[in-house]
């Protein structure tokens, strides 16, 4: 079996066990995901089956699509609400224009500090462990791409926005960092990745779908279907209107 899978990955699990359970589905052995999602986070997994787990350095570098919703009452080690939250007194709730102004001063090269709480390695040793041995890790500010940001709903003290990236960058670490310029707190309370280049949600295969699926050519693209599809331009997810 060669080819890709576009997975919708559930809330409540590692990205690595649902692999691992999509290839006791499947029987495939050999395979890997591009670009993990958090346990809390749901929405498209691509899963390479095969010898398309060459192409997992090519689909990482696909532009990928988020809608999350945040506080800004609260903050948490992680920045999500994975971790015990702690509120954070604001002064003065902000405006939705401010609201709306901050989230668009993001888009662009940016640079951006990666959580601590994170699989990123230090010294070949993930980060969130060495933090869990309370550790001291130092992580450097790196490159990211914001593409274009869209706000949704914003009710105080929540925010609810769309948010179109490139390779390496944390929504986590961008509500922190939207939180900072707001002088609020910031922690990310729901997730939904809705796309990873040409694969979106809405065609997201679950366990129970790949359970039932009369055959792989059901929910599986081939190969050279793939390799095809991955050698077109880069085609960044349009904005909402």
């Amino acid at each position: 079996m060669d080819g890709i899978i576009n997975f919708d990955k559930p809330q409540g699990i590692t990205s690595a066990k649902a692999l691992y359970r999509v290839r006791s589905i499947t029987g495939q052995r050999k395979s890997g995901h591009a670009g993990t999602l958090d346990p809390g986070a749901t929405g498209v997994l691509v899963l390479c089956m095969g010898k398309a787990t060459k192409l997992v350095e090519q689909l990482m570098d696909q532009p990928k699509a988020y809608r999350t919703i945040a506080r800004l009452d609260i903050t948490s080690d992680s920045f999500d609400s994975d971790f015990q939250t702690r509120p954070i007194a604001v002064a003065s709730p902000p405006s939705p224009e401010d609201v709306a102004s901050v989230l668009n001063s993001f888009e662009g090269n940016i640079l951006q500090l990666p959580p601590v709480i994170s699989a990123l390695k230090v010294n070949g040793v993930p980060s969130y462990k060495r933090a869990a041995r309370n550790e001291a890790v130092t992580l450097r500010e790196r490159p990211v791409r914001i593409y274009w940001t869209q706000l949704v709903r914003y009710e105080w003290p929540e925010i609810e926005f769309e948010v179109a990236c490139g390779r390496g960058t944390y929504i986590r670490s961008l509500i922190r960092d939207i939180g900072e310029r707001l002088k609020t707190g910031g922690c990310l309370t729901s997730l939904v990745r809705t796309r990873v280049g040409p694969f979106s949600v809405e065609d997201g295969w679950s366990f129970d779908r790949l359970e039932q699926a009369d055959s792989p050519a059901s929910y599986l693209l081939p190969l050279e279907k793939a390799k095809q599809r991955l050698s077109e331009p880069i085609i960044v997810p349009e904005k909402p209107a």
